[in-house]
């Protein structure tokens, strides 16, 4: 069998069709906002991002994510410049086996703030966690993922409870504003603004997960009442979740031996989490194919696990040592399979994370004056790190071929701490609400 065809049984193309893709997008970011079906939730931060961003104010920040808990104070000058103090590290509340109650919860996060608490008045909380957020910039946990043991938690509002914490540890209660870490993206992109000049902001996340956030309108928002239809907010697509995307069988065997089937389609197609499963998926169906020799067909087969770093790592370069394939013998006409059955699984990747977030730039609506392009600020490891076929190279020459068609203008901008720093400037924009 060819490879050719062992793809096409299995409906599988690196080749996507882009304006189908885009059209599917919209289609689903209006239902989402209008309070419809859509597999995107279209989460409104309650953040209005047109607003300026106050320079030489400090404000205190929260970073939580994972198993990590961070600590900094921020403040930006005048060009924008985020400088950082007192930035500390410590492990998440609830991750070191011991289960926390809310009190004791919200305790620990308080004593982690104390050291700098007296630095700034407000704190901008980049909480990182599935969180319902609320018009005063509250959020409400949703459920605890990445083994966070505190059950008393979910339900509860994080900001309050912080205050709270603080209020009896010092005596004064400041405020405390929740947003999530794709929305921090996005902000911290704005920091750079304040001397660029951007007509709008994207903030896209490719790493474990992916998700995306852009700025609507509000007039456009119509599942949230009682808004001022003159203004925008930063909407969070939870675009990880979108059920669009060109799945082929290999997705569907993915999506099947996960603990949620049918949630999070887009993200196990494009992100770190799942790139490596799938990667073994496709390479045990072509060996079962006969595309490999029978002696690489059955090192393969013997594979338990991939992560996405060796699947990447040897398909960059098929000669690497020191990783899931060591057991496998492959002759070199093996190796030159294997590349041709694998960077195509990269190709779509990146062309899929290109339509996701040249999707959030069209409908921001801006970017057709070249001297005020749409900011699309980008973080996470899976864009970064992946080696194999110039992936983020792919990616941007992706966006530049669907929006440059469009004839509309962007920049990509990568900002270091962007939790921490986007957090900061949330803080600092309700300042000024």
């Amino acid at each position: 069998m060819k490879i050719a065809e062992f793809f096409a049984r299995n409906a599988f193309s690196p080749d996507i069709d882009t304006d189908a893709l885009l059209a599917e997008f919209d289609r689903q970011m209006d239902a989402g906002l209008a309070g419809g079906k859509s597999s995107l939730a279209m989460i409104p931060a309650y953040v209005d991002a047109d607003r300026a961003v106050k320079t030489d104010t400090p404000i205190n920040v929260l970073d939580a994510g994972g198993t990590n808990l961070r600590v900094a104070t921020v403040r930006f000058d005048k060009a924008g410049k985020a400088k950082i103090e007192g930035l500390r590290k410590c492990a998440m509340p609830g991750t070191d086996g011991t289960s926390l109650s809310a009190e004791a919860f919200f305790d620990r996060i308080a004593e982690v703030l104390e050291p700098v608490a007296g630095n700034a008045k407000d704190v901008g909380f980049c909480f990182s966690y599935p969180t319902e957020i609320t018009p005063a910039l509250d959020g409400r946990l949703m459920r605890w993922t990445k083994q966070v043991d505190a059950p008393g938690v979910v339900g509860k509002m994080i900001g309050s409870g912080v205050a709270a914490a603080v209020k009896r540890r010092l005596g004064r209660k400041p405020a405390v504003r929740v947003l999530n870490d794709t929305v921090a993206t996005l902000l911290a992109g704005k920091s750079v603004g304040i001397s660029r000049q951007y007509a709008s902001y994207v903030g896209f996340i490719l790493g474990t997960g992916t998700n995306i956030a852009y700025i609507e309108r509000n007039a456009r928002i119509g599942k949230v009442k009682r808004l001022d239809r003159e203004r925008t907010m930063v909407i969070n697509i939870e675009s990880g979740n979108f059920n669009g995307g060109p799945a082929s069988a290999f997705d569907e065997a993915v999506d099947a031996a996960t603990s949620d089937p049918g949630v999070g389609r887009f993200e196990k197609m494009i992100s770190g989490r799942y790139m490596g499963d799938l990667g073994l998926v496709v390479l045990q169906r072509a060996a079962e194919a006969g595309l490999f020799s029978k002696r690489a067909a059955a090192g393969i087969a013997a594979l338990a696990a991939l992560t996405t770093k060796d699947f990447d790592d040897f398909v960059a370069n098929p000669f690497t040592q020191g990783g899931a394939f060591d057991a496998v013998r492959f002759t070199d006409n093996d190796r030159r399979a294997l590349l041709a059955i694998c960077e195509p699984v990269f190709a779509r990747a990146a062309r899929l994370a290109a339509a996701n977030i040249a999707a959030a730039v069209i409908r921001c609506g801006e970017g057709r004056d070249p001297l005020h392009p749409v900011c699309v600020t980008i973080d996470g490891s899976t864009y970064y790190r992946t080696r194999t076929g110039f992936f983020k190279s792919r990616v941007e020459q992706g966006l530049r071929d669907i929006l440059g068609a469009r004839g509309i203008h962007f920049e990509t901008t990568f900002v270091e701490d962007a939790p921490v720093v986007g957090a900061a400037v949330a803080g600092l924009i309700a300042q000024e609400a």
